[in-house]
């Protein structure tokens, strides 16, 4: 005998039987109850009564034979009623009314009893299941960084400002700088981690608060390591959910193929190239555009390739951090872009501190403000390098959803700072 709690979030009344289905924790698809009048009495003339969000919970076993196609239907002996609601829900639970992605965002910790809202939570814990999985086979040790920080990693225009004190602080864009001097001590570490942008933007793939998979490994040759590791990293998420995943996949209507490496490689010059050839005004010395990223998938579409690299990016376009070629011009840059979007980026950094100090002055910036990172390149930091994957760009390219929105529970975007 099972003791299973949850939500009702269907009930049916058929003459003398009474159909409830349950969200719990077990199972992503319901628990399907059948009460029967003249069987169940007690349960029957209880469950009449009951409002659709009551939270119960019910003693039984799985039912030998499995009739409801919605769910996993169970026999119960004895219910109990823990929580009625005090109004009717503001949004469907069942499914069978769909909400806006308004009322969906503002409503999600409800609707998350639906088994389709359900899946796609699940399979975000499931992509950072494999991705720990992943990386503690292979020598990573996970680590925490500061999210209050004295310099952004990547400039200040999109730095989210804060007073600390006396002090004026940030929120921590990115745990780029922290991870470098990690690689001081520890050759291999990553941290799972929210990213805060003070992008003014509102489009469908950008958040303000976000969450990545950040690595950094070192005594790398090239950024072909780097590469290496996050390719093998992506393929094994994307085929882990695949495998351990089937019913939630089937829910969304999602069909995964296998993911096998090495992923396609392209230089910037060659997809800018690409790019003027369909007839699109590119910049060649400033990253891609939105638009010309959504385009050069198209492109890349039409080759076979959905993942894909965009190497030796021009270092007008980059970091401080990412180490130059000889000639100046181009860096050991890297983005992996998922079926038109950037899911990640990355690239073998500058190791050497003069180096880095002359980088972060022709980037405009004083050395003064990253003194404290500097310091661990006085003391045999190895060539390195790393990558930080976007965990909902990601999902959005895996589960082919239309808005990043919908791969995060609690929205922060241009407009909302609630719930």
């Amino acid at each position: 005998m099972e003791r299973i709690c949850g939500w009702i979030i269907r009930k049916k009344l058929v003459g003398r039987v009474a159909i409830i289905e349950i969200s719990g924790d077990r199972y992503t698809k319901p628990y399907v109850l059948v009460f029967k009048k003249d069987r169940n009495p007690e349960e029957y003339e209880l469950i009449q009564g009951l409002s659709i969000g009551t939270a119960l919970c019910f003693e039984g076993e799985k039912a030998r034979e499995q009739k409801s196609r919605r769910g996993i239907e169970y026999v119960a002996d004895k219910v109990e009623v823990y929580a009625e609601p005090l109004k009717p829900l503001p949004v469907d639970t069942s499914g069978k009314v769909p909400a806006l992605l308004d009322t969906r965002i503002r409503y999600r910790y409800i609707l998350l009893r639906n088994p389709l809202e359900k899946a796609i939570l699940k399979i975000r814990a499931g992509i950072l299941e494999a991705a720990r999985e992943y990386l503690r086979k292979n020598g990573f040790l996970e680590i925490h960084t500061p999210k209050i920080v004295a310099a952004g990693a990547e400039g200040g225009a999109t730095l989210f400002q804060l007073q600390y004190f006396e002090h004026r602080a940030y929120l921590s864009q990115s745990p780029q700088l922290y991870k470098q001097m990690l690689i001081a001590s520890i050759p291999r570490v990553y941290e799972i981690t929210p990213y805060f942008r003070a992008e003014k933007f509102n489009t469908i793939r950008h958040l303000n608060e976000s969450w990545g998979i950040d690595v950094e490994q070192a005594f790398v040759k090239s950024e072909e390591d780097i590469m290496n590791t996050l390719e093998e990293l992506v393929a094994y998420i994307i085929n882990y959910v695949r495998t351990n995943y089937e019913e939630e996949l089937e829910l969304l209507n999602v069909e995964l193929k296998p993911v096998h490496t090495p992923f396609k490689r392209i230089k910037f010059a060659e997809a800018i190239e690409m790019l003027e050839t369909e007839g699109m005004k590119v910049s060649s010395t400033e990253d891609v555009t939105d638009a010309a990223e959504k385009k050069l998938g198209e492109i890349m579409a039409e080759k076979g390739y959905d993942l894909y690299f965009i190497t030796k990016f021009p270092w007008s376009s980059t970091g401080f951090y990412y180490m130059r070629e000889e000639d100046g011009i181009y860096t050991r840059k890297f983005d992996l872009d998922y079926k038109g979007l950037e899911i990640a980026s990355g690239g073998q950094r500058e190791h050497r501190y003069y180096k880095l100090v002359e980088a972060i002055r022709e980037k405009g910036l004083d050395p003064r403000d990253f003194e404290f990172y500097l310091e661990a390149f006085k003391y045999g930091i190895p060539p390195h390098g790393g990558f930080g994957l976007g965990l909902e760009r990601l999902m959005m390219k895996i589960l082919n959803l239309s808005n990043i929105r919908e791969a995060i529970v609690f929205v922060r975007d241009r407009t909302r700072l609630v719930p």
